[in-house]
């Protein structure tokens, strides 16, 4: 892949996901600016590769032609792009911003008919798998753009991403994440309450897991999330419980306005929310530990060392 002189790459959020993606478009080829958060081992990865570091938002939006967006969600994303030395401040027309974050397609939206105001476009490009598959290139993503703006992106998406569906205008990418994650958290929260049960009723998660695996139940995400209980494997799937409670309550926000009514997703966010206040600080597969110590169950098991 030959990366096009014209597109310069501004990238914000080193996180899990972000830094892989960065790492990316970088050897294949773009020029790449990014902006550091507190933790300044990614970013002097990032410095050692070749990749430039720019002191704020509006200097980065300055230096780039594409800008994207790897944060937590809608919240921290506004501030980026309105905030004291933001997006907007260095925006030229003719730029796009790419909000990879799992985000509340309201604000997406209105975020884009902002910097539509000053000749920039806005494409919604959520993230799905997981920082493995950042790093190695081959994450998946559903994207939100005109198709104009979607061919414009789609080069520079082909190097992080494996699987890129274009699912509609600006916002239905949000949309797909929010409820491609209600699956997913839903089942995490299923999978929770079945194993506090299993084991309350005198069923291991060993024996448990020799019925469901292999069978018509089983799927990639129900392997993923049993690594931690069966393995102590903290690391399975880093996603933590705050950022899961966050995106079920941005669904909730959508059914409302949708006006469908979202009994499960409720619930599956109650379980969230329950975990996140009583301080549990981890990962999505932790929730079955949480559910089982409040119904008096043990589903800690010893995490691997190393």
């Amino acid at each position: 892949m030959t990366a096009p002189e014209s597109e310069r790459i501004g990238f914000i959020g080193l996180g899990f996901m972000g830094h892989g993606m960065a790492k990316n478009i970088l050897e294949k080829g773009y020029a790449l600016t990014f902006l550091a958060h507190r933790n300044r081992e990614p970013a002097e990865d990032m410095l050692k590769r070749g990749a430039s570091e720019a002191a704020t938002a509006g200097e980065l939006a300055a230096r780039s032609t594409i800008v994207f967006l790897c944060v937590t969600g809608s919240r921290q994303v506004e501030e980026i792009v309105r905030g004291k030395n933001g997006l907007k401040e260095g925006l030229k027309k003719g730029s796009v911003v790419v909000d990879c974050s799992t985000a509340d397609p309201t604000s997406t939206t209105a975020l884009a008919a902002e910097l539509a105001q000053i000749g920039v476009d806005y494409a919604d490009a959520p993230l799905g798998r997981t920082p493995k598959e950042a790093w190695e290139g081959t994450l998946d993503t559903m994207v939100g753009a005109t198709h104009e703006v979607f061919a414009r992106l789609k080069p520079v998406l082909e190097t992080w991403a494996g699987r890129i569906v274009h699912i509609g205008t600006v916002g239905d990418g949000h949309r797909m994440k929010l409820l491609n994650n209600f699956l997913s958290l839903g089942y995490a929260a299923l999978y929770s309450e079945a194993l506090a049960l299993s084991a309350k009723v005198g069923i291991s998660p060993q024996r448990f897991d020799s019925v469901i695996r292999g069978s018509r139940m089983d799927c990639g995400f129900y392997q993923t999330f049993m690594r931690w209980v069966l393995e102590g494997d903290r690391d399975a799937h880093k996603f933590t419980l705050a950022n899961g409670l966050k995106d079920l309550t941005y669904l909730e926000s959508m059914a409302n306005a949708a006006g469908v009514m979202n009994p499960l997703g409720n619930a599956a966010k109650n379980s969230f929310r329950g975990a996140v206040t009583a301080g549990t600080e981890e990962y999505v597969p932790m929730l079955a530990t949480h559910v089982g110590r409040v119904n008096g169950v043990d589903l800690d098991p010893k995490p691997k060392k190393g």
